[in-house]
């Protein structure tokens, strides 16, 4: 392996860190959303079952004892529950813009990785070429003959970068698109949760 990475020159070293760097996103991203995953159904039954009670306070130490965005949402209109259905959701609405940059951190240097993957592969490739040329070429001046071995020798090891570039990049932005999906499941179920807080809120008697 480390033989293939000479090989493949320079270029093989920002592919490999950007192979790293994916790796690791893509572990602290999953890492996150399964600790922010509940199960939404209980929790908002339980929320609703104590603001009906008249027991906010209750209501409050169950957001704050339930990990995730939807809690933290939850709380802050819970903390609202005097005041207007406007208000309520203004409050809602200011947490939600805190919690889903939080759910997207990283996932767009993701994408970049993704996209700069193969272009750092196909730059290594373009390199390899001119070096590959650059051989013939003294071999021409210096009245030496041109050997297949040569040429080929020099054109898959700078196709080296582009196979390197790719295996990075397809797994990237699979696990990009997936993560994006979960982001956005997240984000739904966020406002499904606050419109029904706020309907608890504002109808209880």
């Amino acid at each position: 392996m480390f033989e293939l990475i000479q090989k493949g020159g320079p270029v093989m070293y920002p592919i490999i860190l950007c192979s790293i760097l994916a790796f690791a996103i893509v572990i602290e991203r999953l890492f996150h959303l399964y600790k922010a995953k509940i199960d939404t159904k209980d929790f908002m039954n339980n929320i609703e079952i104590t603001i009906k009670r008249n027991r906010i306070a209750e209501a409050i130490k169950i957001c704050e004892k339930t990990p995730g965005p939807i809690a933290h949402i939850i709380k802050a209109g819970v903390l609202k529950h005097d005041r207007s259905r406007q208000e309520i959701r203004e409050s809602i609405e200011d947490a939600g813009h805190q919690e889903v940059p939080r759910l997207e951190r990283h996932i767009s240097l993701l994408a970049t990785i993704g996209h700069i993957s193969p272009l750092l592969g196909l730059l290594g490739t373009v390199t390899g070429m001119v070096r590959a040329f650059q051989v013939i070429q003294e071999k021409s001046i210096s009245l030496n003959p041109v050997s297949p071995g040569d040429l080929a020798g020099g054109i898959w090891e700078a196709l080296l970068t582009t196979v390197a570039g790719l295996i990075v990049a397809i797994p990237t932005i699979v696990a990009y698109n997936y993560l994006v999906s979960k982001v956005e499941e997240f984000v739904l179920e966020m406002e499904r949760s606050a419109t029904e807080v706020i309907n608890i809120l504002t109808q209880r008697v």
